[in-house]
């Protein structure tokens, strides 16, 4: 996706990327609270380095 959010996520607790990314489209679409909450932790979630 845009920020590496997803898999950000992912390597945090050793899982795939692709159940994220499901799950963050999905609720993103039901629920529409997804696109606030990516935005928040691309803001909060520290880089990779």
């Amino acid at each position: 996706m845009l920020a590496g959010v997803c898999q950000g996520i992912a390597d945090r607790f050793g899982c795939s990327v692709v159940p994220v990314r499901v799950l963050t489209v999905a609720s993103t679409v039901f629920f529409g609270v997804s696109i606030l909450m990516y935005l928040l932790l691309w803001i909060l979630l520290p880089d990779e380095n």
